[in-house]
């Protein structure tokens, strides 16, 4: 592949790969296969039985190519997705692609990688194998930069696909395909044994006295990697000779009779089903039962979900210690936190065991009631201190919850606990960036069950609110009716709050100013009349955004500035952002452009956290007007070119009303600089990509107090904690920052507890909140000019 964007630059290459946790043994054949086949193809899809590696060889290439695309290397898992319809959903929040149009996902996505070098790794495809070969047929007819490189028990089937089975390790005396092996020591099946028997038995090597037992087990299991790793940690409590007796009296009785060799299926079924066996009845039904989690859950969850009929609350962390040593269930360190989970392979085995117990839809009903309390629970302490640690959680547990609505669809009568569901998580969609997803969920429970309720009635509200914010008013109105006929039914004062709410969003979309303006006021009535502090305030912020359109800018600062005043004394930070945003282009409008710089400065910095890059574009977006009018034309065109590709990818994100701002800041930057430097400015922005927007956006536009050098402050932060820092400021997690810095993760979690302790820091949000401090308080950092002021500090308040 030709050389890249990324080696030019030097630049550190886009995308997102997890962290190895565990060595990589081996597979240097298949590892320059898959390479050589990418190369070639452009699509590449590795086959083979659950278990055999598929998922690691694919990450271990990705990771060595990366350099080789421009625009990044990222992954998407499909393991926990039950439904095809939120296949595309799922491929565009893990490429960081969002959209607040409604427009279809696959359009979105094709205009995002369009015209980028991109390699995307779809793992575990077979459940969802048509629409996943529609997909990608789709994509890559769409984008001729783009490379696939899919895990899948069978080929995708499409075009131009390169299949490679992945084979089981090398074996002693033969290999795979057939050849020779002249030691132990070359061979791979015996080098993963030894390698995780390390982790449970120190010091462990294979020596001549123990050889033949070793080589016997790698044989018995067929050098399948999983069944390997699931034998080797038996070793902590069984030696060399116990763990081969009981091998080979499990495989004697499966085959007994026949003369045949094993298949490789049935080989790692009987290794699982031996692992089970080992357990106590406890742990068997732990198992079974903790399968019903998507993804990672947490310990408490286990013990709300999976106590009961024989499990005692009390007994779930004793259970959940002996899976973990039994190499069952994987825990993960999350800063402070632990979380457990299920292979891929273990989990469907736990299920089916759980589908043979009866207990299926007991236990999934209870999975989706703890997650419609923790959706409750949110959704009461979402505006506070710990919003970003509630926004955290909920990306965790974004798949449980997904898990959850697709329960609620399952089952009839199940349709009302999902639309509590929703309801409660408005105000995480939309933050997610996901109202396209929640659009979905609540067009699907809506339709599933049309009965007339309390809970209807809310969430029509929510739905008008997701569409509006979408610009796509031809659903908003029959919502707004049915809800309001239904609100009227059954009394209910929070369904007319939101019904107001979404009513002025609407209307502010077709610029229908007066009526936003009536419709906003109704909204901040109702909300105090319900002692609804946020959803007053959310009302009022909306209605100096009216304001500021009618030209009554005295009415809409004094109340943006009431906004700012209860989101400080709060401490809530996404109202804040968005608030600062459109404050921001009221101060601007009035001349103040010092104040209007250091209000997107502050809105993109409480944004971060949240990984809100649309967000964060549109604070940019209003840098570039202020750089074109204050005269620094070619960096306003960088900034257009910059943002010019993800408005591309995602559609004019603008309200109509702002439209306006944006053409003129072009017409007046092409007019200034020449069509020819213009076109200049804008190539090289586009080049950029959005990681650059951040740098373009802190540079000052307009003279402001710099503090002197004597003031900066020196770092306590060693230039690698400083690194994670940063990192954590931008929203990373532990795992993320791993992948990043290419380091483990235990190193990464080590890293921040040691930044925590240097800051005298509690929170990941206070290291977020110095990162950027500590920025402005250096002469030589991006946007160092200007004050910024950490969560809670009084700050920006009315004029």
């Amino acid at each position: 592949m030709a050389a890249t964007e990324a080696k030019r630059t030097g630049r550190p290459p886009a995308g997102r790969l997890p962290a190895e946790l565990t060595s990589f043994v081996g597979r240097q054949r298949e590892v320059a296969e898959v390479k050589r086949l990418i190369a070639k193809s452009r699509v590449v899809t590795l086959t083979g039985v659950g278990g055999v590696g598929k998922t690691r060889l694919a990450l271990r290439v990705a990771a060595e190519v990366r350099r080789a695309f421009s625009d990044g290397v990222w992954l998407v898992e499909f393991a926990t997705l039950d439904k095809a319809e939120l296949l595309v959903q799922a491929m565009a929040e893990a490429l960081e692609v969002r959209s607040r149009l409604s427009r279809p996902p696959i359009d979105v996505l094709v205009e995002h990688l369009r015209e980028k070098q991109t390699l995307i790794v779809l793992d575990n495809c077979e459940h969802l194998l048509p629409d996943c070969a529609v997909v990608v047929d789709r994509l890559l007819r769409s984008a001729a930069g783009l490379r696939i490189l899919a895990t899948s028990r069978q080929a995708l089937g499409i075009a131009g696909e390169q299949m490679l089975p992945v084979p089981t390790m090398s074996l002693p005396g033969v290999s795979p395909s057939g050849e020779p092996v002249a030691s132990t020591a070359r061979c791979d099946a015996v080098n993963l044994f030894t390698e995780r028997a390390l982790s449970v038995q120190p010091g462990f090597s294979v020596t001549e006295a123990n050889r033949e037992a070793v080589e016997r087990i790698c044989r018995h299991l067929d050098g399948i990697p999983l069944a390997i790793e699931l034998a080797a940690v038996r070793l902590r409590e069984l030696s060399l000779e116990h763990l081969l007796d009981r091998l080979d009296d499990r495989f004697r009785l499966l085959t007994a009779g026949s003369p045949a060799a094993l298949p490789r299926q049935q080989t790692l079924r009987s290794v699982i089903d031996w692992s089970y066996g080992l357990c106590t009845k406890q742990e068997q039904q732990l198992w079974a039962r903790a399968s019903v989690f998507a993804g990672s859950f947490s310990l408490e969850a286990a013990e709300d979900v999976c106590s009961g009929n024989g499990i005692a609350r009390e007994q779930i962390v004793d259970l959940v210690i002996g899976l973990v040593d039994k190499s069952v269930l994987i825990s993960e360190g999350y800063g402070r936190t632990v979380r457990y989970r299920l292979l891929e392979t273990i989990r469907q085995y736990g299920r089916d065991r759980l589908r043979e117990s009866g207990d299926e839809v007991w236990v999934r009903r209870r999975h989706r009631d703890w997650y419609r309390e923790l959706a409750m629970d949110a959704e009461r302490e979402w505006c506070g201190s710990t919003q970003m640690e509630w926004f955290a959680r909920l990306r965790q547990e974004h798949s449980n919850v997904r898990t959850a609505l697709d329960f609620c669809l399952t089952l009839p009568g199940e349709v009302s606990a999902g639309l509590v569901i929703m309801t409660a998580l408005r105000s995480y969609w939309i933050a997610a960036g996901l109202l396209q997803e929640g659009r979905q969920w609540l067009d699907r429970l809506l339709a599933a069950d049309t009965e007339p309720t309390v809970v209807r009635a809310g969430a029509l509200a929510v739905n008008a609110r997701f569409a509006a914010l979408q610009s796509d008013l031809d659903p908003v109105a029959p919502m707004l009716e049915e809800s309001r006929s239904l609100a009227v039914r059954f009394g209910d004062t929070g369904a007319f709050a939101r019904i107001s709410y979404a009513s002025g969003l609407a209307a502010l979309v077709k610029r229908d100013f007066e009526g936003a303006e009536a419709s906003f006021q109704e909204a901040a009535r109702h909300y105090r009349d319900l002692t609804d502090l946020m959803g007053e305030t959310y009302s009022l912020m909306h209605l100096a955004l009216t304001y500021s359109c009618l030209g009554q800018s005295d009415k809409a600062v004094e109340l943006f500035g009431t906004c700012v005043d209860i989101c400080e004394s709060w401490n809530e930070y996404w109202l804040k952002a968005s608030l600062l945003y459109v404050y921001g282009i009221e101060m601007w409008k009035q001349g103040g452009v010092a104040r209007a710089i250091e209000m997107e400065h502050e809105s993109i910095r409480l944004k971060q956290p949240f990984n809100d890059r649309l967000g964060i574009a549109l604070c940019a977006e209003v840098l570039a007007w202020i750089a074109a009018q204050v005269g620094e034309f070619e960096r306003a065109a960088r900034l257009l070119g910059a943002l010019r590709e993800m408005w591309r990818s995602v559609g004019e994100p603008l309200f109509p009303y702002l439209v306006a701002y944006h053409d003129k800041c072009e017409q007046v930057t092409r007019q200034h600089l020449g069509e020819k430097r213009y076109y200049k400015g804008i190539l090289e922005g586009t080049k950029l990509g959005f990681d650059w927007v951040l740098t373009l956006a802190w540079k000052e536009t307009t003279p402001v107090e710099q503090p002197s050098q004597e003031g900066a402050r020196s770092s306590p932060l060693t230039p690698r904690e400083m690194e994670v820092a940063r990192l954590v400021a931008r929203g990373m997690s532990n795992k993320e920052v791993a992948a990043s810095l290419v380091i483990a993760q235990r190193t990464a979690e080590a890293h921040v507890e040691h930044i925590l302790n240097k800051l005298g820091f509690t929170s990941r949000v206070q290291i977020a909140a110095w990162v950027f401090e500590d920025s402005s308080s250096r002469s030589d950092a991006p946007g160092s000019a200007g004050r910024r002021f950490p969560p809670g500090e009084p700050g920006l308040r009315r004029s």
